[in-house]
């Protein structure tokens, strides 16, 4: 087994995870999102600590902390936990399809951000999948009476985000330790608030209990897997993958949930599948990637 198809089968699982996580996240809905949220941030860092330790690197976490880049690190780790909360809220809330539409145009967002922030050029390609995903929001807005907000969330705060990592330069598993880090304090004072009010779940049942101290391993382990294949993987097969996650979820939203799903969004979904099409076949750089590493 070449360490190609190593990288390749750790990126589909990568992948995969987080293109089903939608069927985890509607099995906690009796959970209120936030508190899904913070025992998402501490057991994943549990485990990410554990796995730096492993590998003798805990103490870039330590240098990362201790460089200049401490404000881009914090702004992070905001923008990441609230990208986390729309998203399980958006879950919960049975807005699947909207959600796998902002994963969607998150790329499109990255190429303006790209423009905007790192003076990159604005190639006929990029143009017109931008055009065509602009198309798509507005076609949806018309058709629904109100713009597809919480698409438009996910996908400005995780482009964001992307733009935050890449002016940072760290590699994905230190830098999300040092997120999940910074937004510690806050989330033990959240579960040592609901334990004192009695409205934690955690304890409750053991099947709920489980599902959130799991929620950990799989926004940890698909990470781990993510940063393995991006030393193995060509450019061309992360081209190849990355719209599996958010055409997972859109499988989620409308064969599992069964959400609705009118002409209006088929519509959307159509000049936003050719806006992927026309990005993708133009051979651009990934710009998650880049976001991510």
């Amino acid at each position: 087994m070449t360490a190609e198809f190593r990288g390749i089968a750790a990126l589909l699982a990568a992948c995969i995870v987080w293109g089903m996580s939608p069927v985890y996240y509607r099995a906690l809905s009796h959970v209120p999102p936030l508190e899904v949220l913070t025992h998402r941030a501490l057991w994943s860092l549990a485990l990410f600590a554990v796995w730096l330790g492993l590998k003798g690197r805990l103490r870039e976490v330590g240098q990362l902390l201790a460089g200049s880049g401490r404000w881009l690190l914090m702004l992070a780790a905001f923008t990441i936990a609230i990208n986390w909360f729309g998203y399980i809220s958006a879950i919960q809330a049975g807005r699947t399809v909207e959600a796998s539409l902002g994963f969607y145009i998150f790329p499109l967002i990255v190429v303006l951000l790209g423009v905007v922030f790192f003076q990159e050029r604005l190639e006929l390609a990029k143009i017109v999948s931008v055009a065509l995903a602009a198309a798509a929001v507005v076609l949806l807005t018309w058709g629904l009476g109100t713009a597809p907000w919480i698409a438009l969330f996910l996908g400005s705060t995780f482009a964001i985000y992307a733009a935050i990592k890449k002016r940072l330069g760290a590699g994905p598993v230190v830098s999300i330790t040092v997120e999940t880090l910074l937004l510690a304090p806050l989330a033990l004072f959240w579960l040592w608030q609901t334990a004192r009010t009695g409205t934690g779940h955690f304890g409750e049942d053991f099947a709920t209990s489980a599902m959130l101290a799991f929620s950990g391993v799989i926004t940890a382990v698909p990470l781990m897997l993510f940063s393995y294949a991006s030393r193995q993987v060509s450019m061309a097969a992360f081209g190849l993958t990355q719209y599996l996650n958010p055409t997972l979820q859109f499988l989620c939203a409308t064969v599992i949930f069964r959400e609705p799903f009118t002409g209006w969004h088929l519509g959307a979904f159509a000049l936003i599948w050719a806006a992927v099409a026309v990005y993708s076949l133009a051979g651009l750089r990934w710009p998650g990637r880049a976001g991510m590493t």
